[in-house]
């Protein structure tokens, strides 16, 4: 066998095989040998069928087997000897097989990019101060009353309101023909939220139990859903219940109801202090990596696998998938399509997957790895945080195949930590920088 190595693009290599005419007739005699022994042709014994015979009836059965038996066996080799390894599915160009002739098959594939990060060391880079005020903690507590409130239907009559609750019947409708999938019974509204749209909640204030009402919306170009964008809808609504929610009395017997061994109120205002000073915490740390991976990016420059931004695109919509599975909706209902998603993911996944790779070869160039001790103490940080044990956690990642994933990302954030390690941080007075939404996915 011989194998070479054609460069098409930074990322993109054609590997040429060649194969002897002497293995390819072993590969036919062995393929004909088997059907030989196994085949029943009137007129003739089994196992003494003329190779001929054999050929006039089997033989693009055979080819094919041959083609496929020589590609199989030799790519890998190939691959080794070249170094040249494929990140996704090889596209295949096979020539014609033929007795005493060498077959001759080439592969075109993407691989990943050579390339050297420079001036990594030492970069400047600005950091919020971690700080957090009374209000924050109040807000957070008042999300937690809310969480713990009762939604009661109204016991004395009276017109909606915002902020109330309703249970609605609707059906939309475009030019008086019923839309499909914008239909639901006894859905439950937050009116003044905007979670439909801001003008269907003003069309509710002040209708009463069981009152109907066309309401009509002109819904925006760039709708959040793709069945209502751009459209006039008429909607045919019904209230079905009014509700309020009746919000707890934040006091002692509050936090000890919570349960997590509160013993007063203050104890609960602690834990959330501590919890929101955490929070704030990780995000400045995290807000400060992103800064630093993003000027090492701009100051990189190599071509990206089409292949891995695939793969990360695809990563990403199937979140999204199993988020609208949980809740029970899906993607349709929702105004969406894996092609809009797509669409919209393609460029912050193409970001993502520079920045990886930005990370991988300096974890490369300055010799970081992840240990066992190091990996066996992330699954013990992984496992306190989901409330499992830590052999649960190693077996579910093992039985998934996602151990090297799983070893991949701590060796990304322990390169990011590298980073900021050896970086000169200059603190800055909190709310100073503007948000890095670089990592963030959003739905629109």
């Amino acid at each position: 066998m011989k194998a070479s190595l054609e460069d098409i693009s930074q990322v993109k290599k054609k590997l040429s095989v060649e194969i002897d005419a002497k293995e390819v007739n072993r590969k036919f005699n062995s393929a004909y040998g088997k059907i030989g022994k196994q085949t029943k042709i009137p007129g003739f014994r089994p196992g003494k069928v003329p190779r001929k015979i054999l050929e006039s009836y089997f033989g693009k059965q055979v080819e094919a087997d041959v083609v496929s038996e020589l590609v199989n066996e030799s790519f890998p080799q190939a691959v080794d000897e070249t170094k040249a390894f494929p990140l996704g599915q090889p596209e295949l160009e096979k020539g014609p097989v033929k007795q005493n002739e060498k077959f001759i098959y080439s592969a075109t594939m993407e691989v990943r990019p050579q390339f050297e990060v420079k001036d990594y060391l030492g970069l400047e880079a600005e950091k919020e101060i971690a700080s957090i005020g009374e209000a924050e903690v109040d807000r957070k507590l008042e999300q937690i009353r809310e969480a713990n409130g009762k939604l009661e239907s109204l016991t004395e009559p009276r017109p909606i309101q915002e902020e109330d609750f309703v249970v609605i019947n609707y059906q939309g409708f475009e030019n008086d023909q019923p839309l499909e999938g914008i239909k639901d019974e006894n859905f439950l509204l937050n009116v003044g939220k905007g979670d439909f749209h801001k003008k269907f909640d003003e069309a509710l204030v002040g209708l009463n139990k069981d009152d109907k009402k066309d309401i009509v919306i002109d819904f925006e170009e760039d709708y959040f859903n793709n069945n209502l964008r751009g459209k006039t809808v008429r909607f045919d609504v019904s209230i079905v219940d009014v509700k309020e929610r009746n919000l707890p009395e934040l006091n002692d017997e509050f936090a000890k109801n919570l349960g997590a061994d509160f013993e007063d109120l203050e104890g609960l205002k602690k834990q959330i202090e501590e919890n929101v000073v955490a929070q704030e915490e990780n995000r400045v740390a995290q807000d400060l990596k992103r800064r630093l991976i993003g000027k090492i990016s701009e100051g990189t420059e190599f071509e990206v696998p089409e292949a891995l931004v695939d793969a990360e695109v695809e990563f990403s919509i199937k979140g999204i998938q199993s988020n609208f599975e949980r809740s029970g909706a899906n993607f349709e209902m929702a105004g969406l399509s894996p092609e809009m998603l797509e669409q919209q993911f393609r460029p912050l996944s193409e970001s993502r997957v520079r920045e990886r790779l930005i990370l991988g070869q300096v974890a490369q160039q300055d010799d970081i790895t992840i240990s066992d001790d190091e990996f066996t103490e992330g699954l013990e940080k992984l496992a306190q945080g989901m409330g499992q044990d830590v052999e649960t956690i190693r077996k579910y990642y093992e039985a998934r195949g996602e151990i090297d994933i799983l070893k991949e990302q701590m060796l990304e954030e322990k390169t990011l930590n590298y980073l900021v390690e050896n970086a000169k941080v200059k603190e800055v007075e909190a709310g100073a920088l503007t948000p890095d939404k670089s990592d963030e996915t959003e739905v629109q």
